[in-house]
């Protein structure tokens, strides 16, 4: 554990501790919560610093004293700085404004983000300081619930973020703002646009005719060359699985036509449609790796199908009394993890199907907890309350979790870089070494 910036010798790996209860600790928290600057953890107190303190005192004291006789309400007490309760200490930890909303963000970032109804925070990988606030013409109404409506997402890929605006494709870097732009699109594709998701090298969208002739139109640009690479009618009720993959050229999509229900994967260079397969329920997830695309079988089943053409290669099902509910997998190109909502995680070979490994976590997942395989670890978040659960990716040992002690309601949402883990959960986001 490198030591923290500021803190004494020897005194790098200490546990954190609440406002207050650190000797001569009176200063207010701060954003990000780190070392301090003098020796003793904080900044040094001159002479100077203590007759200016003295005087702040008796001035908001006098202040207090005024409020109290006018009948003023009690200032709200300064909050607590959250502490590792289990886990390794965080490298950093950023306190938001309010609570994020990682579930309007289309996909995982590479770097550490904040995104809240205030707007998206970027912040310095290495210390946990904002660098940028980038704003968005988003809906504020029923925040977060309206996810799923026309401009309510933020695409994000590599870094930078896409949103729409009226006909437009917007793109806004996280650090550099001389390389922004926005892109209107032909009158003909519409100006209603929804972003579903990015590979990369492509931005993928929907656009609404006015007047509407019964067709969307899907579209995708290359954001290197700002320019519409392909435009094409939905056929039928073409929609893309959320998060959206990309992989070799190609992403899956859900289309609910009336010819029945079928699971596609388009071409990316062209939209094109590469082949269909039927299913038999409405999918809400499709995860595809370079080799396959695995979808629900049933309502409890999972089945890999061959990315080239669709043909199943292997499946799971679940036992006779068997009672709980398939999640999203993820995927490494080597192992394929399958969380459930009863808590189990289970690792598969993602050649032959060969079950590998099966751990049982101390809380129950849902939708909300989508695990990262982050090089020999994979991360399964859990509620605000449980933390995030650190597994061997070869065997299923657990190896840490780490929780805090701030209040909260939401699951852990997860993102990584190449050195760091980053968790976050209602207004703290945290920086953990990656082991």
């Amino acid at each position: 554990m490198p030591e923290q910036p500021g803190r004494p010798d020897g005194e790098a790996g200490a546990s954190w501790q609440w406002d207050g209860e650190e000797d001569g600790g009176s200063e207010a928290p701060e954003d990000v919560v780190s070392g301090g600057a003098g020796e003793d953890g904080g900044p040094r107190l001159s002479r100077r610093r203590l007759l200016t303190g003295a005087g702040v005192l008796a001035a908001g004291g006098a202040v207090w004293a005024f409020s109290r006789a006018g009948g003023g309400a009690d200032p709200a007490p300064p909050r607590p700085r959250p502490t590792r309760l289990a886990g390794p200490e965080p490298l950093w930890t950023y306190r938001g404004p309010e609570a994020m909303t990682p579930e309007r963000l289309s996909d995982r970032p590479s770097r550490p983000v904040f995104l809240s109804r205030s707007g998206l925070q970027v912040l310095d990988p290495a210390t946990g300081t904002p660098v940028r606030t980038l704003d968005f013409a988003l809906p504020k109404t029923d925040w977060p619930s309206d996810v799923e409506l026309s401009n309510g997402r933020v695409v994000i890929g590599g870094d930078r973020v896409y949103t729409a605006s009226n006909g437009h494709v917007d793109s806004r870097h996280l650090t550099d703002p001389a390389s922004e732009w926005s892109l209107p699109l032909p009158e003909e594709l519409g100006t209603g646009i929804t972003l579903f998701g990015c590979d990369g090298d492509l931005v993928y969208g929907r656009a609404m005719p006015r007047p509407y002739n019964g067709s969307d139109n899907l579209f995708a640009v290359r954001y290197r060359e700002n320019v519409v690479t392909w435009a094409r009618p939905s056929t039928g009720s073409e929609r893309p699985l959320t998060p959206l993959t990309s992989v070799g050229g190609r992403v899956p999509f859900f289309d609910t036509s009336t010819a029945g229900t079928h699971l596609v994967l388009l071409e990316t260079a062209t939209g094109k449609r590469l082949w269909e397969m039927p299913v038999e329920v409405s999918l809400n997830w499709a995860v595809a790796d370079a080799e396959h695309v695995y979808a629900p079988a049933g309502t409890a089943g999972l089945r890999a199908l061959r990315l080239a053409d669709g043909a199943p290669r292997w499946s799971v099902a679940p036992g006779p009394n068997e009672e709980w509910r398939l999640l999203p997998p993820v995927s490494d190109g080597t192992r394929v993890y399958v969380p459930r909502d009863d808590g189990v995680v289970t690792a598969y070979a993602a050649a032959t199907g060969a079950r590998l490994w099966v751990h049982r976590l101390p809380f129950r997942l849902d939708r909300r907890s989508r695990p990262l395989p982050a090089g020999p670890t994979l991360f399964v978040p859990g509620p605000a309350a449980a933390g995030v659960c650190a597994l061997d990716a070869a065997t299923g040992e657990e190896r840490w979790t780490f929780r805090d002690s701030g209040p909260g309601v939401d699951v852990w949402s997860l993102s990584n870089d190449a050195q760091r883990l980053y968790a976050g959960h209602d207004d703290v986001l945290h920086a953990l070494p990656l082991p």
